[in-house]
């Protein structure tokens, strides 16, 4: 892999065999598939954010220095970064009931985000920069369970377990505290007996380093040294794709603006990965005239509540505090969804927890409870785009199309009564009442760009990732993810990029050497 400069007259006439837009986990995944099995094809990623770590597309959280981490932060905020200097990884203010909700590192939809009396995606937001979400997500790796699997792929928990390899998933790192026993023990009396799925320690994309310390997964341990050390591969920052090209509905290349000169600038390729999130890829795709009937519907954000409580009778424990946002002593349990019991639990011991607690507390001993529910999918959720407003990068200003059915508020109705019992197996609740996020606080959103089995006109791409009726263009994250899952998504968006990769390396052909692209496109 070599960084380079967006605005090279090199770059510019560089013809690719695949173009991946994002670099988020799901491009990432593109990348490390293909730097496996085909390292003889050319590679240009281009992302529209900048630079943050060494190696690229590294968590933030693994800045230990808080001006660092903060100023990270900062460049993924998009057009209008906030004006602190300062990391917010406490995240002050995030329980409670605000209208909208903003996360370090991210931005919200200026406009759009609601209309008319719906509900809406108020809280909606983005983060731009390379490594995309997988920079600032909280690493949580479950495997979606019963009817959240995509079950028309035969190979489905193959993929999975690959794409925990890619990612760095386990499920031990974390999980021996003493809190995180009592936590998982107190759960497991409770709720195994009467579960179809177990009580778990969650599955989390991060490593404990020889001096003991953590390495939370980014973008950039997808890539691996297979990508960093593929010299076909090349990531341009900065860079922002406005167009998918195409001729007779067959892709051609991609239009680039470099964001540092304003200078646009086409490059050919006749493979097209668009993996720039579930709300920017239809965006790009209907900005290129690309509009298969699906584009931007099914959209799907999972309704969101928590809770927090105060653990009772916990021991006296000797803790020491790491440098950085993330104590060593934290841990994650995971209650799974099932049919029965339609929701996704996280429970966090509250250093590794998005609820604050200000009251003097042991280390460990409040922990917050986050449960997330499957929204009833629909045609008519959906973004779409205006054909004369923009956004703050010049591309279609989005309308969000989005709200609750009698089933989603009757889903999150019993959600509430769960997390309040949930709560009293563990201790006594801190805030009173559970809080109910507003929409779009997940940051999951899903559907916009969903697999299908068949071209029926209620999927965008096939079971490989490649989108109906436009050969060589593939789009990849989680609006490919068809089905109502509640759990965190990022696993399983990463095993449909694998699928997608490996139907490319298989079928592709190695084009021109880069010297004769260079040549032809000068």
């Amino acid at each position: 892999m070599s960084v380079v400069d967006s605005a090279s007259a090199t770059d510019r006439a560089f013809a690719a065999d695949v173009v991946i837009v994002g670099t988020g986990p799901a491009g990432a995944a593109y990348a490390r598939i293909l730097s496996e099995e085909r390292p003889d094809l050319r590679i240009l990623q281009f992302d529209a954010g900048s630079l943050l770590t060494d190696p690229p597309g590294a968590h933030v959280k693994n800045l230990v220095d808080d001006a660092d981490r903060a100023a990270a932060q900062r460049l993924s905020e998009g057009p209008n970064p906030s004006h602190t200097h300062e990391s917010t990884d406490t995240l002050d203010g995030y329980a409670s009931d605000a209208a909208r909700v903003v996360r370090p590192g991210t931005y919200l939809l200026t406009e759009g985000y609601q209309l008319g009396e719906q509900v809406g995606l108020p809280a909606l937001a983005f983060s731009t920069n390379v490594g995309g979400m997988g920079a600032h997500w909280t690493c949580a790796c479950p495997r979606p369970g019963e009817s959240e699997r995509v079950d028309f792929l035969p190979d489905f928990d193959e993929l999975l377990t690959t794409a925990e390899r890619l990612l760095g998933v386990s499920s031990e790192v974390m999980a021996d505290s003493a809190m995180a026993h009592l936590v998982r023990k107190r759960l497991s009396d409770g709720l195994d007996s009467r579960r179809s799925r177990s009580v778990a320690a969650m599955p989390l994309a991060v490593r404990r380093r020889d001096d003991g310390s953590l390495w939370w997964s980014g973008s950039d341990v997808v890539f691996g040294d297979e990508t960093r050390g593929n010299p076909n591969h090349r990531l341009v920052p900065r860079a922002l794709v406005t167009t998918v090209r195409t001729s007779d509905r067959r892709v051609i290349g991609v239009t680039v603006r470099d964001l540092e000169t304003g200078e646009s600038y086409d490059v050919g390729s006749a493979t097209v990965v668009v993996a720039a999130d579930a709300l920017r890829t239809p965006q790009l795709l209907w900005a290129s005239s690309i509009r298969p009937p699906a584009l931007g519907r099914y959209l799907n954000d999972q309704p969101q509540v928590v809770h927090a409580v105060k653990l009772r009778d916990v021991p006296a424990q000797k803790t020491t505090r790491q440098a950085g946002p993330v104590d060593l002593l934290s841990g994650v349990s995971w209650v799974p969804f099932t049919d029965a019991a339609p929701f996704h639990g996280q429970v966090m011991q509250l250093d590794a927890s998005p609820v604050p607690y200000d009251g003097e507390i042991m280390p460990g001993e409040v922990v917050g409870l986050g449960w997330f529910c499957p929204k009833d999918i629909r045609e008519e959720d959906r973004v779409d785009f205006d054909s004369e407003a923009v956004d703050g990068y010049g591309m279609p200003a989005m309308r969000i199309h989005y709200d609750l059915t009698d089933t989603d508020r009757r889903t999150l109705a019993r959600a509430k009564e769960e997390i309040v019992a949930v709560g009293d197996l563990l201790g006594d609740a801190v805030f009173g009442d559970p809080i109910e996020f507003p929409a779009g606080a997940s940051l999951h959103y899903q559907g916009t760009t969903r697999m299908g089995a068949t071209d029926d006109g209620r999927s965008v791409c096939d079971e490989n990732s490649q989108v109906w009726g436009y050969p060589g263009l593939y789009v990849a994250g989680n609006g490919v993810i068809p089905t109502a899952i509640a759990c965190n998504p990022t696993l399983t968006n990463v095993a449909l990029a694998i699928r997608g990769a490996r139907a490319i390396a298989k079928n592709q052909k190695p084009g021109l050497t880069v010297d004769q692209r260079i040549k032809n496109h000068a």
